[in-house]
């Protein structure tokens, strides 16, 4: 039995997203209108270059997560990453767990927020969200998780029935 759930964004991450495609356009369309003929190279870089940050942020998107009987799902449009309920050790929601955070590498609002990320609370951890207000924090044995479900209280009850289940055999 799979359980499907959504990853609707958040109203600043539409607006940064949509600001960001606006400049990644107008940065290419620039180079492709505006830069002489004689500088190709510099033409190729302004056309090539946010054209590939829109093609990789559009590839690395959440889409929305698959929780099974056995692992937690994050599906992105070409692939799934998938985490093993069996190394989960605690579940939470936390509508704050972003908040304060470092990027360390990945994006940080342009279609999504994913990545790398610290903060004091959590430390080191991967971020796999649309909507920072419907955060669920996700401790396994050797990492920590931060997703963003759209029924955040269903995926908790979900995942914590599994756990209970897991303790009692």
């Amino acid at each position: 039995m799979a359980l499907e759930f959504r990853a609707p964004w958040s109203r600043s991450l539409k607006t940064a997203s949509r600001i960001a495609v606006l400049i990644l356009l107008g940065t290419a369309a620039a180079g492709i209108l505006l830069m002489p003929a004689r500088m190709p190279l510099l033409r190729v870089l302004l056309a090539g270059l946010p054209a590939g940050v829109l093609v990789s942020a559009l590839l690395f998107m959440v889409s929305g997560y698959t929780l099974t009987a056995t692992a937690l799902e994050v599906r992105r449009p070409l692939w799934t990453t998938t985490f093993a309920l069996s190394d989960l050790i605690s579940v939470a929601g936390d509508a704050e767990a972003l908040q304060g955070s470092l990027r360390l590498f990945g994006n940080g609002g342009l279609f999504s927020f994913s990545g790398i990320f610290w903060n004091r609370r959590l430390g080191l951890f991967h971020a796999y969200g649309t909507d920072p207000g419907r955060a669920v924090v996700l401790k396994f044995r050797k990492r920590t998780i931060v997703i963003t479900p759209d029924d955040t209280q269903r995926f908790i009850v979900r995942v914590r029935t599994h756990l209970a289940t897991v303790a009692t055999q």
